[in-house]
């Protein structure tokens, strides 16, 4: 059963507790929007640019965000400044437009604000409630089967849209503007968290490269 908008954006915000602010729009009326932000007057100008795909950076209550990825379900945004970020979703009834503190996690809150619009969705859950990861089902003679995949089956299954955020992550990782802009800035700023957790992240792809 989907839930209603304010319950939505309460989950969303309990679920990460860097996302301080959200207002939930369907076609292009606010119809939810914590106390705490009004972003009524910049709304026109940020779907504009949502739709368009090919915009460097959006406005809002005056700050200056640049984007970080731009598709047709997601859009992530952050502020050179440190003033924090935007994380937004839709589907084909709602858009979440969220804002995070300068010290959340915009490109890993995007997964939770998509998973904040399906749960609006009235359309039934993307998948299988029943399902389990990593089991297939197969119908023999009129009965299911479920059996564990193989390796075949695991690379002729991959997503072919994670395959396309896989591939805007490089595109992220080459651009001037984009992942070494980040980490220059947070070098700069002397942010021990960030240097840490990004200290983290390089070990961990290094143990799964081999390098």
């Amino acid at each position: 059963m989907p839930v209603d908008p304010q319950t939505a954006v309460y989950n969303l915000m309990q679920n990460d507790s860097h996302i301080i602010a959200a207002a939930v729009i369907k076609g292009k009326e606010i119809i939810y929007s914590t106390d705490n932000w009004d972003i009524s007057a910049d709304l026109d100008r940020v779907i504009s640019s949502w739709v368009s795909q090919n915009a460097q950076f959006i406005m809002i209550s005056g700050v200056k965000y640049s984007v970080l990825q731009m598709e047709a379900e997601r859009l992530v945004a952050m502020s050179y400044k440190g003033e924090g970020s935007i994380v937004a979703a839709k589907d084909d009834e709602h858009k979440i437009i969220a804002y995070m503190d300068p010290d959340g996690y915009a490109l890993g809150a995007a997964m939770d604000v998509q998973r904040a619009i399906g749960n609006m969705s009235t359309q039934g859950p993307y998948i299988d409630s029943g399902a389990q990861l990593g089991q297939k089902t197969t119908q023999m003679g009129g009965a299911a089967s479920t059996g564990v995949l193989s390796p075949a089956d695991t690379v002729s299954s991959v997503d072919p849209q994670l395959k396309g955020e896989i591939q805007s992550f490089l595109d992220w990782i080459k651009d001037s503007e984009g992942l070494a802009g980040y980490i220059n800035y947070y070098l700069q700023q002397n942010n021990a968290q960030i240097i840490s957790e990004l200290s983290k992240i390089y070990n961990e792809l290094r143990q799964i490269f081999g390098v």
